[in-house]
């Protein structure tokens, strides 16, 4: 084999809940992760892979909506190319899965079983092996395993698991194993971080990431990869096919105004992401969180503040005053002066936050990643 293509992904997710959005935007969202077999397929048409390799998760679990299931199969057939699919823990194969019950064009491979096998290809000068999940967790299924070589065939693997963590559930595989193969490249899914191309022994092998973020564990830029190989030699390109990024950044408020401060800490075009925002710094008040997310919200898709300033010494100038604040104050302070870990401190100076806030008929409200 002197030159080939492959675009290879997994963990797309599609039919994740998106929790933490409103209804609508989670159903945006939704729809924008059922578009990505269409974005992979025209990918695929553009680059004019030789193959395509999908290694699990591509559904985020065992109920799915049907105009998802359609989805992925009217635009898997569109590839001319073979297409591989390798379900993982969310995605795995029965009788009764989605998989079972999709109309599969001939260009696509489905692995069906949890013990490897392969599918040749003389006249293209590869083969491919794989498994799938048959439950939510799997065997180390690489374990003792070593490809047959023949002469002008590459021998390439699609499979969901983890290298590595010799206690995963989810089909640990051990560099060694990797290096002992027999594999040119191993194309992995399940971990959501892109690995880049790695190399054991003669084996390439690589954990492309998620296309698409769905949380804030999964920031920054997401691709798909392009593999090629030239005589002998393999390259990886990432492409972006993503619709939004998810992003977290710590903006200094002390001494300025919040909404200045976040404007001047943005890039040029967020309106289509998702960002967190944790407020640092010394405020003279507590910060109005409701009022600066309304004057935020034309900025992002969506976005979430954090309010982690502390109040300037001078709060508890009013301690002690015969006001309702200043009893407020005075039994909070001593509380505060009592504390035995800044933890502590950071607690109460909230729960000061928040009473001053309601004793000036404002609304102080914190959002969190799991709200």
């Amino acid at each position: 084999m002197s030159k080939l293509r492959i675009l290879h992904t997994a963990d797309l997710h599609m039919d994740s809940p998106f929790e933490s959005l409103s209804e609508g935007k989670a159903a945006i969202r939704r729809t924008e992760l059922r578009a990505l077999p269409k974005k992979i397929a025209a990918l695929a048409v553009k680059e004019k892979v030789d193959l395509v390799l999908l290694s699990g998760d591509l559904l985020d679990g065992e109920s799915v909506y049907q105009e998802t299931a359609e989805e992925l199969s009217q635009y898997l057939r569109r590839i001319p190319a073979p297409v591989f699919i390798a379900p993982g823990n969310h995605d795995y194969y029965s009788s009764s899965s989605v998989y079972a019950r999709m109309d599969l064009s001939s260009n696509i491979y489905l692995f069906r079983k949890n013990t490897i096998e392969h599918y040749d290809f003389p006249e293209k000068g590869f083969r491919v092996y794989g498994a799938a999940f048959t439950g939510k967790d799997a065997p180390a299924l690489l374990r003792g395993f070593h490809a047959e070589r023949t002469k002008g065939m590459l021998n390439l693997m699609c499979i969901h698991g983890e290298v590595d963590t010799p206690m995963s559930p989810y089909n640990p595989i051990t560099t060694e194993e990797i290096a002992e193969s027999g594999l040119d490249y191993l194309g992995l899914g399940h971990i959501h971080k892109a690995s880049g191309l790695q190399r054991a022994g003669n084996t390439r092998y690589a954990q492309p990431g998620c296309p698409e973020g769905r949380g804030f564990d999964e920031q920054g830029r997401r691709t798909v990869n392009l593999l090629e190989y030239d005589g002998g030699t393999w390259t990886l390109r990432s492409i972006r096919i993503a619709s939004r990024l998810y992003e977290q950044i710590t903006v200094d408020v002390s001494n300025t105004d919040p909404l200045f401060a976040i404007q001047m800490a943005l890039p040029d075009d967020t309106v289509r992401d998702i960002y967190r925002i944790i407020l640092k710094g010394e405020t003279e008040a507590p910060v109005n969180l409701k009022r600066l997310s309304e004057q935020l919200s034309e900025y992002f898709f969506e976005v979430q503040l954090k309010d982690e300033t502390r109040l300037k010494e001078d709060v508890w100038a009013r301690a002690g005053s015969d006001t309702l604040r200043g009893l407020f104050l005075s039994k909070m302070k001593n509380r505060f002066d009592a504390a035995g870990s800044q933890e502590e401190k950071s607690r109460i100076e909230q729960a000061v936050r928040w009473g001053v806030a309601a004793l000036d008929n404002r609304e102080e409200v914190v959002r969190h990643e799991n709200q």
